[in-house]
Parts: C-alpha cells; structure tokens; sequence
C-alpha cells in the first residue's frame, strides 16, 4: 500500500478532535469485526506498512493491533464514506479480533435479552469464563481488569459491587481509594507480608474503577511512569511546582 503524504487530498472530515470512526470488516467473510478510531498518524502508518494502525482513545497513543496479542490486520482495501466522515477497513484478520477471544467484537445479541433468560445468562456465564481465560493469557492482568470494569459499567448494581461503586459516583470511588490506601499502610506499618499483599490488590483493584469511570487506560498511567525514569525524583517533583505557580 502506499503511504499519503497529505491527508487534505483526501477532504477528510476529522472531527474536533482530529479523529475519524472506522469500521474494520473481515475481507473473506464479510462479518463486521471492530469499530475503532484513526487520526491522521494512523492512517498514514495503515497505508505506509498495510498493517492496521488506530488512535486509541484510552490509551491516548498509536495502537498497532494486535501489538500485544499478535492478532494483526493486513489491510486489502481502505474506502471513505460518501460524507468523508467515517473509514472502512477491509482486512485479512490473523487470529481474532476481539479481546474476548471471539472473532469478532459484535457477538452480543440485543434481541435474546429476553428470550429463554435463564439460558441466555448461564451463556453468558460460560462466555465471560471463556473471555476472561482468554484475556488473561493474551494480555496482562490490569489490562485484563480494566476491560472487565468497563464492561460492569452497565451491570446491575444490586448485584455487582463494581456496578455499585459506579452508580454511587466519583466521590464513593474516591472516598473507598482513601480507605483501602489507609488499610494498605497499616498492614505495611504491621509488616505483615500476607496482608500488604491483599490490602495492595484492594488498593489496585479501587484504582481501577476509578481510572476507568474516566474512562484512563492503565496503560496511560505506564506511559507516565516510563517518561519519569531516569528523572530525578526531585527535579520532578520541583518541575511539578514551576508548573503549578504559572
């Protein structure tokens, strides 16, 4: 494929945030398998390297697909819609395309919510055993956690703890941080090998939900990490405070 030195050629309509939808469908059969969003760097690098490159909105970065889990797209064919406001994609999908382990992303029926109910959620049951197995041995665990979080966001939340912190707000998130943070110093204060381990899980886990009730993938919070290393912990901290008083 060859790459597009200048977008403008193209009249694409960027949203305001520099980003177009593109819909990914499979070039063998057909089947509709992801929607993600590009911006201009990864439609060049999709036409440059006739790999799949998206702009990931979680992550704020570049994403290659399938970078962690081997799952790549050769793109075949990139078309533009009549209004030049959304991207399709046809690709020749390696592995899968969802992170759950199916094929593709859109494999959940809205109109079985209320067929057979009993069935319908021991399936659902079985596919979230079968997905989180999947995940866990593709990507790594708080990626793994994160997705799971997201998903409780629309669940019950009389019967989903995680649901029921989303529903009560930011300040319940943040209030149970503090208490969890509090519990995890006092075991540390113990020395208490067995119980700083859990308190810190509790701590990681509360983390999460907040990051992902704003919608911040953890691996944003790595990308910070790795800017500050080799930074001096004081320069950074001095840096932080020149920052703050202008």
């Amino acid at each position: 494929m060859k790459r597009v030195d200048s977008m403008k050629c193209l009249h694409i309509a960027w949203d305001n945030k520099g980003l177009i939808p593109c819909i990914t469908q499979d070039s063998i059969s057909n089947e509709v398998l992801m929607l993600a969003y590009m911006n201009e760097e990864a439609l060049n690098l999709t036409l440059q390297t006739g790999i799949a490159h998206y702009f990931s909105r979680s992550k704020q970065r570049i994403w290659k697909k399938g970078e962690q889990s081997g799952n790549i797209q050769e793109v075949c064919e990139i078309k533009l819609d009549c209004d030049s406001d959304s991207i399709l994609l046809r690709v020749r999908q390696k592995g899968v395309a969802c992170h759950t382990g199916e094929f593709s992303c859109f494999f959940k029926n809205i109109d079985s919510i209320n067929k057979d109910c009993a069935t319908t959620r021991q399936e659902s049951l079985e596919t979230t055993k079968d997905s989180l197995t999947h995940s866990l041995n593709t990507y790594d665990t708080l990626d793994t956690l994160y997705h799971t979080l997201l998903e409780r966001k629309n669940a019950d939340s009389t019967t989903s703890y995680t649901a029921s912190l989303f529903a009560k707000g930011t300040n319940a998130i943040a209030k149970k941080i503090i208490e969890e943070a509090g519990e995890f110093c006092f075991a540390l204060k113990d020395r208490d090998s067995k119980e700083i381990i859990y308190e810190c899980a509790d701590v990681f886990y509360h983390i999460l939900v907040g990051l992902a009730s704003e919608n911040i993938h953890p691996d944003r919070i790595y990308q910070e990490l790795i800017r500050r290393m080799g930074v001096s912990g004081i320069a950074e901290k001095q840096s932080r405070a020149q920052h703050a008083m202008k």
